[in-house]
């Protein structure tokens, strides 16, 4: 287990997406982006010294940049595993546009806000193998929420060792109207 500042963690997460260039792809100046972050330090340095477990998966917090500032395929290929220089992307099943379909269910209570806060992170894999539906039903009685396509991003891009082969997650935050879940 490894014990982190909270607001050092903080800054870390916002110069990691300003070095990615996540304000340009967002057609902001890398300033108007630390404008848009800067009221959640104070939320997150609350937290003061936070308990990480790289290898479980539990993250205290990562900061979330929504669709509505940066497109999703624009944010897939900042993210690689871990170790590796291949970067991530889109399945090629997903026809270009698709994604925008998938959008925040209703059960993840989301703001309006286009960056913010996510806490207390689990990668879920006790789901590994669950019928979507039970593992939704699961996760709702624990009073959480499962995780949109955005926040599956945010935290791969800021903990890419929470992505482990064999113990992959989904997106089930995110939903089209049928019953696929993204991963």
């Amino acid at each position: 287990m490894t014990t982190i500042d909270a607001g050092a963690e903080f800054d870390r997460q916002t110069n990691n997406l300003i070095e990615l260039g996540y304000p340009g792809m967002g057609g902001l100046t890398p300033e108007r982006f630390q404008t848009l972050a800067a009221p959640l330090r104070d939320v997150a340095a609350q937290a003061g010294n936070t308990a990480y477990e790289p290898g479980t998966g539990r993250i205290p917090f990562v900061l979330v940049v929504t669709r509505e500032v940066v497109p999703i395929e624009r944010m897939m290929p900042r993210t690689a595993l871990r170790g590796k220089a291949k970067p991530g992307f889109v399945d090629p099943s997903f026809e270009p546009g698709s994604l925008e379909r998938f959008a925040a269910i209703e059960e993840t209570g989301l703001t309006d806000q286009p960056v913010y806060l996510l806490s207390d992170i689990e990668r879920g894999e006790e789901f590994c193998g669950a019928v979507p539906r039970d593992a939704m039903d699961t996760i709702t009685a624990r009073n959480r929420t499962p995780l949109t396509i955005e926040e599956g991003i945010a935290v791969i891009t800021r903990f890419p060792e929470a992505l482990v082969k064999n113990k992959c997650f989904s997106l089930g935050g995110s939903r089209s109207g049928d019953r696929r879940a993204t991963a």
